[in-house]
């Protein structure tokens, strides 16, 4: 019992880092001369690498909010764990995490989503790997959040 629940404590702080990192990574659009983030837009020229803020589209902020709920559930999903594990009853089913993660998990999908049918200036424009981060922690946050609804408490 100690290895599924050191497991499943494992693959939830990879999720937690992994939606960290798709987060606050400068690369979910990227060409050969910028590259486009949540919250900057970086290009390099001939003075040098420059940073500016993203733009103020509906779209953009609508993805920054959903990748900071997913951040936001998915830590409190880890803090209630945390706490269910110490004070649940024997027997009892982690279904206040697991709810939490699924939450987790649904957001990062549209925020990936959104981003995925933006309106795009640019068609040599590719995906980058912060925007391939996002889409690995949604199904392992999804299946993270399935074993909580299954898992049980035991002493």
């Amino acid at each position: 019992m100690l290895l599924i629940l050191l497991g499943v404590l494992i693959l939830h702080l990879i999720v937690l880092i992994l939606l960290i990192v798709s987060t606050a990574a400068s690369a979910w659009s990227v060409n050969g001369e910028w590259s486009k983030e949540l919250w900057y837009n970086c290009q390099t020229n001939s003075k040098g690498y420059h940073c500016g803020p993203s733009s103020n589209e509906d779209w953009i902020q609508a993805v920054q909010a959903l990748m900071i709920l997913s951040l936001l559930f998915c830590f409190f999903s880890l803090i209630a764990f945390v706490y269910q594990l110490f004070k649940l009853v024997k027997g009892g089913r982690f279904f206040f995490t697991a709810i939490f993660q699924i939450l987790a998990s649904l957001f990062v999908m549209c925020a990936a989503i959104i981003y995925t049918v933006r309106p795009e200036n640019d068609s040599n424009a590719q995906f980058g790997y912060a925007y391939v981060l996002a889409w690995v922690a949604f199904p392992l946050c999804l299946i993270s959040g399935l074993i909580y609804i299954v898992l049980r408490k035991k002493e």
